[in-house]
């Protein structure tokens, strides 16, 4: 699957601006982790662009392993030939799946995808509403600020970081540089 085939998917099962904006973010976030792993940023682009493009369609609150997302989205990608580490790295995003993170492109998902949710709210607050003047010291802040972005599981932040292996402060930086060229992309920055 090329990402043009990709992004028709994301586009035909999501309907919603700001799920597909949070999918774009994603994309970005794996993109650039792939470059800094010396890793295939097609594939892991793939992984971010598709993690939750079933989402709005089975959204799976009984956090069922077997039903709904991610296992409805990842069947149909299987059947369109996507590769089984970009299967197992988008189920391997949802804790309740059962799959071990057991990738670097697994464990990239699970920590850029609530941090790039938790990025992208930081800049909508700024009034530049862009990533250019975003600091970590103030996203660091509002991490703190149990209000803020209350959808965003802090410890899936925390745990994330940990599991990269990257101390938090890097990975937020990281995650921040990497959106940047993306945000008109994104709707930001305008």
């Amino acid at each position: 699957m090329i990402r043009d085939e990709a992004l028709a998917l994301m586009q035909e099962h999501t309907q919603s601006p700001s799920l597909r904006q949070h999918m774009l973010a994603v994309e970005a976030a794996m993109r650039a982790y792939a470059d800094q792993f010396h890793e295939d940023p097609e594939s892991w682009g793939l992984a971010g662009l598709l993690h939750d493009f079933d989402y709005e369609k089975f959204p799976n609150h009984e956090h069922s392993p077997t039903d709904g997302h991610p296992v409805w989205g990842v069947r149909l990608l299987r059947e369109r030939g996507l590769p089984d580490n970009v299967c197992r790295a988008i189920l391997g995003h949802a804790t309740y799946s059962g799959v071990p993170r057991d990738t670097t492109m697994a464990r990239a998902l699970f920590a850029v995808d609530e941090l790039c949710g938790f990025l992208v709210a930081c800049a909508l607050v700024r009034p530049s509403r862009s990533f250019g003047d975003l600091e970590v010291s103030s996203v660091k802040k509002k991490l703190k600020d149990k209000a803020f972005a209350r959808g965003v599981s802090r410890e899936e932040v925390r745990q994330g970081a940990d599991e990269l292996g990257v101390p938090l402060e890097e990975h937020i930086a990281f995650v921040i540089r990497a959106l940047r060229p993306a945000e008109r992309a994104l709707g930001l920055g305008v």
